[in-house]
Parts: C-alpha cells; sequence; structure tokens
C-alpha cells in the first residue's frame, strides 16, 4: 500500500506564501514522477507543477515565476512553495506520484488534498 499525506495549506492574504508539502510512504521500488494538481469545485482538476526523479520539472503556465516545486528524494517528499499568492489560486491541491512498485508496476496515487484559501 502506498500513501500521500500532504500538509501546509491554509487561510492567506494576497500577496503572501504557503509551502505545501507530501511525503509517500509504503511499499516502492521507485518513484517516477511527484506533483500537484488543484480543483475548484464545477472545474476539471488542473495540472500546477510536477518534478521527475532527476529533476526536471514542468510547470503550467499560470504559476510560473510564482510557484517552486522541489523534491527530496531521501524523504520520498515532494514540496510547493507558493509565494504571490492571489484569490483565484484558491482550490483544493492534490498531491501526486508515479510509483512504481516492488512488482515493477507503475501506478498513479493520490493525496487526499489540502485546501488554500487566499483572501483578497
Amino acid at each position: 500500500q502506498v500513501q500521500l499525506v500532504e500538509s501546509g495549506g491554509g487561510l492567506v492574504q494576497a500577496g503572501g506564501s504557503l509551502r505545501l508539502s507530501c511525503a509517500a510512504s509504503g511499499s516502492m521500488f521507485r518513484i517516477n514522477v511527484m506533483g500537484w494538481y488543484r480543483q475548484v469545485p464545477g472545474k476539471l482538476r488542473e495540472l500546477v507543477a510536477s518534478i521527475r526523479s532527476g529533476g526536471p520539472t514542468h510547470y503550467a503556465d499560470f504559476p510560473k515565476g510564482r510557484f517552486t516545486i522541489s523534491r527530496d528524494n531521501a524523504k520520498n517528499t515532494v514540496y510547493l512553495q507558493m509565494n504571490s499568492l492571489k484569490p483565484e489560486d484558491t482550490a483544493v491541491y492534490y498531491c501526486y506520484a508515479v510509483i512504481v512498485t516492488p512488482t515493477l508496476a507503475e501506478n498513479n496515487y493520490w493525496g487526499q488534498g489540502t485546501q488554500v484559501s487566499v483572501s483578497s
């Protein structure tokens, strides 16, 4: 069993910062990709950023220059540093990971989500 546990969400004023963390635990052979999606009610879940095991990152257009994704492979943890937050960043943020199990199956896993609310 693999679990992704997120932390770091909350309420912040516009212009403020938050740092999200997501730790993966359980039976894993390798974590290929870790990243973050977000979702607001009535809209599809959208990619925020992702990072591969070797370090390459990918960002959606909207967080570029404001959000930074990083990863600690030793801790199986991914971080999302969010600066210059805007009210439109308000959403539930979900951690995800593409993990290879000990049986060499590659599966997608999701965290439970953490609420980020930005007040104007």
